[in-house]
This record gives structure tokens, C-alpha cells and sequence, in this order.
């Protein structure tokens, strides 16, 4: 079963794509941007979701360490925010992530890109 690790410090959104993804993939969580970064290193998720805007890192932040960790840097990152400026889509795509999706997303929409993905990268 393939592996996904969710970044997000809101209850909420974390429970949301946990009922989205459940059935298909083991989900491990992390709450902060420091957090996700450590759980990668630990897990080696197939996959990570992460938000943007979290307290002690950023997904930013937490993302150009990742890609900076030669374990981690062939690990897709997908951001999942409510932040869609350009300025800040081309910030996350910098930053070394996949994709950048925009919160609210439709659950199907959501599924067929982690889908897609995973797919692109072999997993």
C-alpha cells in the first residue's frame, strides 16, 4: 500500500483527507512544517500533501529542506492551500513541489491528481 504523508496543522483538513485517502493508502500525519520534514526522513512516504502557512516551518521552508536531503529529494510534494496569488503558486513550484493545489478542492479532483502522480513517479 502505497504511503502518504499529510502536512497540516488544522484538525479539520487533516480529517477530510484522511477520508479521502484512507481506503487506498497508508496516511501518517505531521502538524508543523518541521514536524512533516522529520516524518519524512522517518517514513519515506510515497507521497506528501502539505499546506503552506503552518507555525515553526512553513511548507516553503519544509519543502526546500527535503529537496535539499538527498533520502528525500525524489519524494513528490503536493501544496494544499487557500493561498493562489502567482507569486505564491511560483513560490511553492520553487521550492521544489510537484503541484500546488488550491483549497477547496473537489474530492475527486484531489484523488485523481494523487493518483496521477504517484503514477508519474513510479510509486
Amino acid at each position: 500500500m502505497k504511503k502518504i504523508l499529510i502536512v497540516e496543522d488544522v484538525k479539520l483538513n487533516v480529517d477530510l483527507l484522511t477520508q479521502l485517502l484512507e481506503d487506498e493508502y497508508e496516511l501518517i500525519t505531521a502538524s508543523d512544517g518541521e514536524e512533516g520534514v522529520t516524518m519524512a526522513a522517518q517514513e519515506q512516504p510515497d507521497l506528501i500533501l502539505m499546506d503552506v502557512r503552518m507555525p515553526r516551518m512553513t511548507g516553503y521552508e519544509a519543502c526546500k529542506v527535503m529537496k535539499a536531503n538527498p533520502d528525500l529529494k525524489d519524494i513528490p510534494v503536493v501544496f494544499l492551500t487557500a493561498r493562489g496569488q502567482e507569486s505564491e503558486i511560483q513560490q511553492g513550484l520553487d521550492a521544489g513541489a510537484e503541484e500546488y493545489l488550491l483549497k477547496p478542492f473537489a474530492p475527486d479532483q484531489l484523488t485523481t491528481r494523487v493518483k496521477a502522480i504517484l503514477v508519474k513517479f513510479g510509486k
